[in-house]
């Protein structure tokens, strides 16, 4: 069996290109991307939220596996590298670029999402409660970048670490741990 996915989104290689010219290393994987696109086909006009935009690979993947009344709103605090996904991704109506820091824009939404796909240090290192009170039951929860990545800095694993430890003591929530991809968690608000 191979795991490479058997379809791409259409901007995917222009906005990886983009990413290379702008030295931005940390973009979605394929694996998780194909795997985001699955899951997000699974939650029908649906509410999307991804909490680190970068330049818009895993939107693009989320975005492939949506329905026409599905509706994403991808949250970056740099602004460079959300232009990039703005630029191959702005025409779908069905996306709300959010330029502001994670961590502030958790504390502002009160909206409830069907599906998260975090990407970035608040939702997953910090402020996990806060994310998963804008879940509705049976919302999905993803996150990738659990197995040791080079764009890693030297105090990041006992972060990662410490995540893990902390799943099966969260209330109300379904995790499981997968080692596959960049390492994944994926997961199910009860």
């Amino acid at each position: 069996m191979r795991d490479e996915p058997y379809q791409r989104p259409a901007q995917l290689d222009a906005i990886l290109t983009d990413a290379a010219r702008a030295g931005f290393a940390m973009s979605c994987e394929e694996r998780t991307g194909s795997l985001l696109a699955t899951l997000a086909a699974s939650k029908p006009n649906g509410r999307f939220l991804e909490l680190g935009t970068g330049v818009g690979a895993g939107a693009a993947w989320l975005a492939a596996g949506m329905t026409a009344g599905a509706r994403l709103t991808t949250v970056e605090a740099d602004a460079t590298v959300q232009d990039i996904a703005r630029r191959h991704l702005g025409g779908d109506s069905r996306i709300t670029f959010v330029h502001a820091d994670a961590d502030d824009w958790l504390t502002q939404e009160s909206g409830l999402f069907d599906f998260a796909y975090v990407d970035c240090r608040p939702g997953k290192y910090l402020r996990l409660p806060d994310l998963l009170a804008l879940l509705k039951p049976g919302a999905l929860y993803v996150v990738d970048d659990m197995l040791p990545q080079t764009t890693w800095p030297d105090d990041h694993q006992p972060r990662v670490d410490g995540f893990l430890e902390r799943l099966s003591d969260v209330p109300n929530f379904r995790a499981t741990p997968v080692r596959w991809a960049s390492g994944l968690v994926v997961a199910a608000r009860i």
